[in-house]
Parts: C-alpha cells; sequence; structure tokens
C-alpha cells in the first residue's frame, strides 16, 4: 500500500511539475513567477515519503523535462529538484522554519552552480568573462559618449578608473550573490510550499514572527575573523581576499537582518503600532548609506549581548 501511495504520489506531482514546466518555458512573463512554483512538487513528495524516492522522481523529471521543453529546461530542473528536496527533507524531519530554510538555500546554491556548470560545459559561456567583456564594452560605450561632450581625458581617465574597480568588485562578489539569490529562492519556495500543504494536507506550518528571528552567535565570529584577517591587508587580487570580501557582504546582510528584526521586537515589546518598524525600514533604505551601518550595529548587539533576554529579565 506504501509502495502504491508512492508512485500514485510520484506520478502525479511529476506531471504538475512538467506542466508547471512547459508553461514556464513557452507563456510569457510567466517565469518570473512560476520558478518560485516549480519546486513546490518536489517539497511536497520528499516531505510525505523523504529524501531517497524523491531521487527517483527528479531522475524521472529530468527524462520527461528533456523529451518535452528540450536539454535547456535540464538547469531549472535539477535547481528546483535540488532546492525542493532539500526543503522536504527538513520538514519530514521536523526542522524549524529557519533551519529548513538554510536547508532549502544549500540546495539552490548547488543547482546554480550546476547551472552555471551546465552552461559552461554546453555552450562553452564562461559567465565571468562574459560578464568582463559585456562591462568593458559598457564603458567604451560611455567613455565615448562622454568625450562628444568635450570633457577633459583627465577627468574621465579618473572617473572611469574608479567605474572599472567598482564594476569589478561586483565579479568578485559573485559568489555572495549566488547565496542571496538562492536565499531568495528558498524563502519564496519554502513560504509557497507552506501555503499548498496546510491547504492539501491540513497541516500548521509557517514560520515564526519576524520579531522573533534570532541568528545563531556563530555568524558574529565568523564576521569578526574575517574582518580581522583583512586588517593584514591580503593580497586584492588573491582569492583570499576575494573570499573576505564576500563573507563580510553576507555577514554582514544577516546582522541587518537581526537589526531590522529587533525594530519589530522592540515596537512589539512596548505595544507600539506595527506601521512603526515598516516606516523605520522604509526610511533607512532610502537613507542606507548613513542607517544601513546603525542597523548592522543593532544586529550585533542583539546577537552577541543577548538584547532580548536583558529587556525581558529587566521586565
Amino acid at each position: 500500500m506504501n509502495q502504491s501511495k508512492k508512485l500514485t504520489d510520484g506520478a502525479l506531482l511529476t506531471s504538475i511539475f512538467i506542466v508547471l514546466l512547459l508553461v514556464t518555458f513557452f507563456v510569457p512573463f510567466t517565469s518570473i513567477f512560476l520558478t518560485f512554483v516549480l519546486p513546490v512538487p518536489f517539497i511536497i513528495f520528499t516531505a510525505r515519503h523523504d529524501w531517497k524516492p524523491s531521487l527517483v522522481m527528479l531522475t524521472a523529471a529530468i527524462i520527461i523535462s528533456s523529451l518535452f521543453a528540450t536539454i535547456f529546461s535540464l538547469p531549472i530542473t535539477v535547481m528546483s529538484g535540488l532546492g525542493g528536496m532539500m526543503i522536504g527533507t527538513a520538514i519530514k524531519r521536523g526542522f524549524t522554519a529557519y533551519e529548513t530554510w538554510a536547508r532549502g538555500t544549500v540546495g539552490f546554491v548547488a543547482g546554480i552552480l550546476f547551472a552555471l556548470l551546465f552552461t559552461q560545459v554546453l555552450f562553452d559561456v564562461n559567465i565571468i568573462d562574459e560578464t568582463n567583456l559585456m562591462i568593458d564594452e559598457s564603458v567604451q560605450m560611455s567613455r565615448a559618449m562622454m568625450e562628444q561632450f568635450g570633457l577633459e581625458e583627465e577627468l574621465l581617465d579618473e572617473q572611469f578608473t574608479l567605474i572599472e574597480q567598482q564594476l569589478e568588485m561586483f565579479i568578485d562578489l559573485l559568489p555572495m550573490l549566488i547565496v542571496m539569490m538562492a536565499l531568495v529562492q528558498a524563502l519564496i519556495s519554502q513560504w509557497v510550499g507552506y501555503k499548498v500543504m496546510n491547504r492539501i494536507e491540513g497541516r500548521k506550518l509557517r514560520f515564526p514572527k519576524f520579531h522573533q528571528l534570532q541568528f545563531p552567535v556563530a555568524i558574529i565570529w565568523i564576521y569578526f575573523l574575517a574582518l580581522i584577517i583583512t586588517l593584514f591587508q591580503p593580497d586584492p587580487e588573491g582569492i583570499l581576499f576575494i573570499a573576505l570580501q564576500n563573507v563580510l557582504m553576507l555577514a554582514g546582510f544577516f546582522m541587518v537582518i537581526q537589526g531590522f528584526s529587533f525594530i519589530f521586537f522592540y515596537a512589539h515589546y512596548k505595544k507600539m503600532s506595527k506601521a512603526l518598524p515598516i516606516i523605520v525600514i522604509i526610511i533607512t533604505l532610502i537613507f542606507s548609506i548613513l542607517l544601513l551601518p546603525l542597523v548592522r550595529i543593532l544586529g550585533i548587539i542583539d546577537i552577541g549581548f543577548g538584547l532580548r533576554e536583558r529587556m525581558k529579565k529587566k521586565e
């Protein structure tokens, strides 16, 4: 009976995935939304039957999608499958929503890396080289336009040197950007998966309130360790420097999220209007250069010194 249930669920959910994939490929403007829905069949199946039967489902989805949506569908199928399986496995084992999110992020990172490798091998297209080429062409085109307005060549050299350095830093931060993309993909797909499973299975899966978010203290140690190593001025062209910049940016992002979470916690704790923290976030994003570092410091204090627990004890 259990085996029959697996086969029925696998066939049904694989069919749903293939239909969603075909709509994504052949119906304009749907890919923006359906990209976050594609992992849901894998989430549901893995949450019901664990990861080993899900590997069979993923294999079947790869074969069928390659036949109906061509080989170009392989990267998105693998990414959806890996991310969905990681989220579903975490749900199966009863992990918290944020632990599930972290595992889903790992799955989507693996899927994105597979997509980049697939592009490199099949089409002989190196994303980094192509991006560098595009940047060079854009800079040269912009410089030519500026020269037509009669600007001094020395001033142009200084400005475009600075622009090129900033764009090169963007390339160096590609690993961090991949993780950020995976974070967003995992968050939205997990949220959609929760809604669908709650509806069809009567579960009560949900994310805790944002003001309850608490990242582990280890993030602070990682952040400060990377910060200390940068004081020894590693080679800006070396792999160590690039890795440190990615770690600092990613850890700093988590500190900012923690800081925003504390603002929501403080408003909830003091029974203030829910609109107040939202207004604070909007103002912070508008004046991000001035205010984001302060929010990051607030997040560091909240994690490192247990600010919330101290407030509760004082009460």
